[in-house]
Parts: structure tokens; C-alpha cells; sequence
């Protein structure tokens, strides 16, 4: 049987969108792809596969990962390995992989948090399932309230002095932490340049605490995970919970009892506005979180490769009148003054 061999669309670049990644020199596309889900060991390779080549042909060159992901752990980073030397070693230069540590990740006091003989262990264990002598970023992937916050960045700047990472990132830092990272980064001459965030229509908690406007304001970029709010800010939900749906299928992150009254009216409503841009709702969700220049990529997840090129229509259709942005904010319960301040 001839092997299937994988040449790239030679075209990828053109119908995406680069953004630099605050004051750094690297882009991320502006659709970049994640394996929280979908690509452990209970998803289907082949299928894996395809949704990698779907994405890297429509252009999308950062695939992100965490040492965790799965199920089960690990499982993720080595599925990537694998995808990576059947049919991506070729365009390794071309391609920002990421990962992460700082969730319990193996028994015992030193698998979890942020410790420097965690971090330091789990980036070796990392790249011998992911087949590589290097990503492009390693982030710290949560608050530590034990280790010295100091301690965790020595130890980023010692992962990417070793050469096992040519840049460092934060993930679910808040304003405080962000702010004092930024600090201890500089000193040390860490190139710090990008937090992860959880960022929504339905979740604007980086609006709230701060973080957007002060990562945009001291040169680090934010890139947004969980867009469509695990899916409530699709169609998936707007008739009730199908069998298939994530709800029903994987109670761990979403539940029955998130999808309120309320919460539809929300949806349907959100989907009515969407349908008057031409965009289907989980379009229209994406391409808010991109309608300013506060976030360079946003982090999409996908079960099979239709909804990855589905994804990528955004690109060139982020933009919102004021009129929209009201709506969609008014819609979710913000409201204006009468100098048209929200709320």
C-alpha cells in the first residue's frame, strides 16, 4: 500500500491573518489550534491527523499543548510527536508548538504547581513525547500561592537559556501576578512574552480584573482559550442538549445545569445578531474576542476538520460597529449610562 505522504497547501498563508505577540518578534496566527480536547487517547488518529493538516493548509502555524492534556495525561503531547514525524518535520520551522506545565501531572510532592524541579522535569518529559529539541513556548500554566513567584521564573529562564524553549508564557495569571512576572521577567531577561487566558462573550474576566488592558499596555499578548464557552456560544444548544453534545458525552468542564432559561435567551438572541452579520453564532463569538488589537490569536478547539475551516471564515470579518458591541453587551446583561459607559 503506498504511504501516505503530506505536502502542504502551498497557498496556507494567504487567506490568514498574523499578529505579533506583544513587543516580541514572533506572530501568532490569528486562529491558532489546541489539543485540550480531542486529540488523548480516547480520539480517533487518523482523524487527529487530518484536523493538523486541515489547519496548518488554511494557515493556522501554532499548535498548543500542555503536559496534561488528554485523557489521559500526556497522551495529547504524544499523539502531536507522532503527527509531528509522520507528517510535519518538514515545516517544523514553520510551526510554533507550545506547552505548559503547572497542573498535577504525576504522584507525589513534585508533580504538580510550579516548583523549579517541576517545571524542569516535566519540559524534558515533554519533549521526548512530543519528539523535540525544542518549543517555541513553555508557559507556567497556573498561579503557584506556595512556590516564590521568583523561583518559577528563574526557572522558566533557565529552560529557555538551556535552549528547551526559545520563549516563556503565564496561563491563568490574574492583574497581580501578571504584573509582578512582567517585573521579575525584565530583571532577569526573561523573554516573557504571552498570557493565556480564558476569554468570552459569556466571560469577561479579564476585562474585569484588569489583565487585557495592562498585558496591552507593558507589551505582552493575550491568547484567548475556551471562545465559545465550551460550546454554549454555538448552535449546539439552542433546540436543548443533544446526545452528542458535550453537556450529555463529558460532564467534567460543562454541565446541564449551566445551559439556565436565562442562558438561552442569551444564546438565541446572540444567534439572531450573528445571523444578521452573516456569520453563524460560534463565527461571530470567535470574531469578538479578535475585534481589537488587545489579543493576537484566539484558541480554537475542534472535533473534526469542518469545523476548523468553518473557524478560519472570521479572518477579515472581526470588525463590530458600536451599535453590535452594544447589543452583544446589553444582550449578556451590561448596561450603558447615558454617556454610553457600560455598567
Amino acid at each position: 500500500m503506498e504511504k501516505d505522504v503530506y505536502i502542504a497547501d502551498p497557498g496556507r498563508y494567504s487567506g490568514m491573518t498574523y499578529n505579533h505577540v506583544g513587543a516580541s518578534g514572533l506572530k501568532f496566527p490569528a486562529v491558532s489550534l489546541g489539543f485540550w480536547h480531542n486529540f488523548g487517547s480516547n480520539g480517533n488518529y487518523d482523524n487527529m491527523k487530518a484536523m493538523c493538516r486541515t489547519a496548518f493548509d488554511l494557515g493556522i502555524t501554532q499548535f498548543d499543548l500542555a503536559n496534561n492534556y488528554g485523557p489521559v495525561y500526556g497522551s495529547a503531547e504524544a499523539n502531536a510527536g507522532r503527527i509531528l514525524r509522520e507528517d510535519f518535520m518538514p515545516y517544523r520551522d514553520e510551526i510554533v508548538i507550545t506547552t505548559k506545565a503547572g497542573y498535577d501531572m504525576w504522584e507525589g510532592p513534585y508533580g504538580n504547581w510550579g516548583s523549579k524541579k517541576y517545571l524542569t522535569a516535566s519540559i524534558d518529559q515533554s519533549l521526548k513525547r512530543l519528539g523535540l529539541e525544542y518549543v517555541d513556548i513553555f508557559y507556567h500554566h497556573r498561579m503557584d500561592p506556595e512556590t516564590p513567584l521568583e523561583e518559577t521564573m528563574d526557572a522558566l529562564n533557565q529552560i529557555v537559556r538551556s535552549g528547551k524553549a526559545l520563549y516563556a508564557g503565564i496561563s491563568n495569571y490574574d492583574r497581580e501576578h501578571t504584573e509582578r512576572a512582567i517585573e521579575i521577567a525584565a530583571d532577569i531577561h526573561l523573554p516573557l512574552i504571552v498570557n493565556q487566558r480564558r476569554y468570552s462573550i459569556f466571560d469577561r474576566t479579564i476585562e474585569e480584573d484588569g489583565v487585557k488592558d495592562f498585558c496591552y499596555e507593558n507589551g505582552m499578548g493575550i491568547i484567548a482559550f475556551s471562545p465559545l464557552a465550551q460550546g454554549l456560544l454555538s448552535n449546539r444548544y439552542i433546540n436543548g442538549i443533544p446526545d452528542d453534545s458535550r453537556i450529555a458525552k463529558d460532564g467534567r468542564f460543562l454541565h446541564a445545569s449551566d445551559l439556565t432559561e436565562n442562558r438561552l435567551r442569551q444564546i438565541r438572541a446572540l444567534d439572531k445578531l450573528a445571523g444578521e452579520r452573516g456569520q453563524t453564532l460560534a463565527e461571530m463569538a470567535l470574531a469578538w474576542i479578535l475585534k481589537d488589537d488587545h489579543v493576537c490569536s484566539v484558541l480554537i478547539g475542534a472535533s473534526r476538520p469542518e469545523q476548523i475551516a468553518e473557524n478560519v471564515k472570521i479572518i477579515g470579518h472581526t470588525d463590530f460597529s458600536d451599535e453590535e458591541l452594544i447589543r452583544i453587551d446589553q444582550i449578556c446583561g451590561i448596561n450603558y449610562d447615558e454617556n454610553h459607559r457600560p455598567f
